[in-house]
């Protein structure tokens, strides 16, 4: 009876119920009809896979899923709270609350991303300095090569990179100053005028954040002088503050310079202090000349190349940090360090010594130990005071780099090695050496920030690795990290640019790509790009970083220089 009435009343059963019809289309447009702010608190609980596909959506999704706050929550609880956490002392940062802190203290030294840069007041993009972050933490980059001489000068060109600046110094050309982002270009070239007769040896500019343009280079020679240049990043110009005269006591090996401040070191181990500007007293150390006054000048009897020489500036002190080669009586190499503190009116304070091996040990108890330094330091045995010493005992090293409170060493044979340098008002001293492997080849160049980021270059410069040594490896979770070798990764290009001009640089996903998908890239490459990245095998040492890039200096057999620069942006 009740399908005799339906179909009198022609009903249609194949229709589906109203109902259910009113039900499908209020589901499909619940989403899109909440809110913006009740949109947003449901894509905070998703991950960043997850974030960067709500952004194709729709133009509406694409700015929701693309908010500052949002990226800023991200970039927290990925960089900046596993870092908190390795360093001791740094407590409440295991609440997820922790990441919408406003208080610049608990995002550590990158607090300065909360505020607006500069003066012009441009804020964090928090998507794209995540996106940078990333891209370090798995090696993903592209490549670009500037050619910078068709015939490498003899004596090598000397390098050092600062706030996006690469400085070259040679005899034939000059002090050049090149551009490391955006653009890469020549900015500035200046002659070396009185001293061209002798080549530059060392460089170095000032890092210090002073919110101007205007850098403070200066550049030692093998005659035993230095200079002091002006670099005016505005006007693009470099221009000549002060050339010395040559000295006797040998060619300058090292320099370092935090205005109004310079320090020169000899390879006759030499040191000499100079005060460049007005002090606080107000009295102008400046002669009527021109020329800095010298502070200081000492001499030292162990201290051996490579160094480096490092120079900080506290309220009240002046603080000169030397470290070095020092040859052992094992037939052998460790490091030490040499601080020289200074007050602020130029007075000697103290100077003191410290090397990677205990004050109060004796050579002859190595007679009957062979020697153990290519045994892992997780090894079983390492109780021993002799065994520790043992493993501080290395050929010599072929480079090292030293930023407070790390030092770098590289060695021949594939590694390096950690110290800390522990500086206090009543002591001074280094760390036991943690050896670091990764490199395939031999390691003829690094360079260390004061983060704790370094980067790494084999010989072949068909290598180069990011690493992360941040606090050191004295706990153990830091242990626990280098034992599973999380501690550095291999730089993997993503594309090849081997002109200036090329703007069709490849842009990099979020999500790095896989060692396949990059081989398949560099694998359509042109000919003649690959030969050209074949020729520059041979790199001098020299590499350097900021923020965004990595740069090594490269040169062919023939001769031919490039600076090589791997933009993570």
């Amino acid at each position: 009876m009740v399908k005799r009435q339906a179909a009198a009343a022609g009903l249609d059963h194949n229709l589906a119920p109203a109902k259910r019809v009113r039900s499908s289309a209020e589901h499909s447009r619940s989403l899109s009809t909440l809110s913006d702010e009740l949109t947003l608190r449901i894509l905070a609980y998703l991950p960043v896979s997850d974030l960067t596909l709500c952004q194709r959506l729709s133009r509406k999704f694409s700015s929701l899923a693309g908010d500052d706050q949002l990226w800023k929550a991200h970039y927290y609880d990925r960089f900046v709270r596993p870092r908190a956490s390795r360093l001791p002392g740094i407590r409440d940062v295991s609440s997820r609350d922790a990441r919408f802190a406003s208080k610049a203290s608990r995002w550590l030294d990158e607090g300065h991303l909360l505020e607006s840069r500069g003066t012009t007041g441009k804020k964090t993009n928090w998507k794209p300095q995540y996106k940078l972050r990333h891209n370090w933490t798995k090696g993903s980059c592209a490549v670009q090569e500037i050619k910078v001489a068709e015939k490498a000068p003899i004596p090598p060109v000397v390098v050092q990179m600062c706030d996006g600046v690469i400085y070259m110094a040679s005899r034939e050309e000059g002090l050049r100053a090149w551009s490391a982002k955006g653009e890469r270009r020549l900015l500035a070239q200046a002659s070396l005028e009185s001293t061209s007769l002798s080549p530059p040896t060392c460089l170095a500019v000032d890092a210090s954040d002073d919110n101007t343009k205007l850098s403070k280079v200066v550049l030692g020679f093998e005659d035993g002088s230095f200079a002091l240049y002006d670099m005016d990043l505005k006007s693009e110009m470099i221009k000549r503050r002060h050339s010395s005269e040559p000295s006797n006591n040998g060619l300058i090996a090292s320099v370092a310079i935090a205005w109004p401040y310079v320090v020169t070191m000899t390879a006759t181990q030499s040191l000499s202090v100079y005060e460049c500007g007005a002090s606080e007293s107000g009295i102008d150390p400046v002669r009527a000349d021109g020329a800095p006054r010298l502070l200081h000048a000492l001499k030292s009897h162990n201290v051996w190349p490579p160094l480096s020489t490092c120079l900080r500036i506290s309220a009240d002190t002046v603080l000169v940090s030397i470290a070095y080669a020092l040859p052992t009586y094992l037939s052998g190499w460790t490091v030490g360090v040499q601080e020289v503190q200074l007050s602020k009116s130029g007075d000697l304070q103290r100077s003191r010594t410290a090397s990677a091996i205990d004050e109060h040990y004796r050579p002859l108890a190595f007679s009957s130990i062979p020697m153990t330094s290519h045994l892992s330091p997780h090894s079983s045995g390492t109780t021993t005071l002799a065994f520790q010493e043992s493993r501080q005992i290395h050929s010599k090293p072929t480079s090292l780099s030293h930023t407070h409170p790390y030092l770098l060493v590289s060695h021949p044979d594939n590694t390096l090695t950690l110290y800390m340098i522990f500086s206090t008002k009543d002591s001074l001293s280094i760390s036991d050496g943690t050896r670091l492997w990764g490199h395939t080849s031999s390691v003829s160049g690094a360079h260390v920030g004061n983060r704790g980021k370094a980067v790494s270059v084999s010989r072949q410069g068909d290598e180069l690795r990011v690493w992360e040594l941040e606090g050191g490896f004295m706990s153990s979770a830091a242990r626990k990290r280098l034992a599973g070798g999380s501690v550095s990764v291999r730089v993997q290009p993503g594309a090849q640019i081997t002109k200036p001009d090329n703007t069709t640089q490849a842009g990099l996903d979020l999500v790095s790509h896989s060692s396949a998908e990059v081989d398949s890239r560099s694998s359509h490459t042109g000919e003649s790009d690959r030969n050209d990245q074949s020729e520059l095998t041979f790199t001098r040492g020299w590499i350097g970083f900021d923020e965004e890039n990595v740069v090594a200096l490269k040169e062919e057999s023939q001769g031919r220089q490039a600076l090589v620069v791997y933009d993570f942006t």
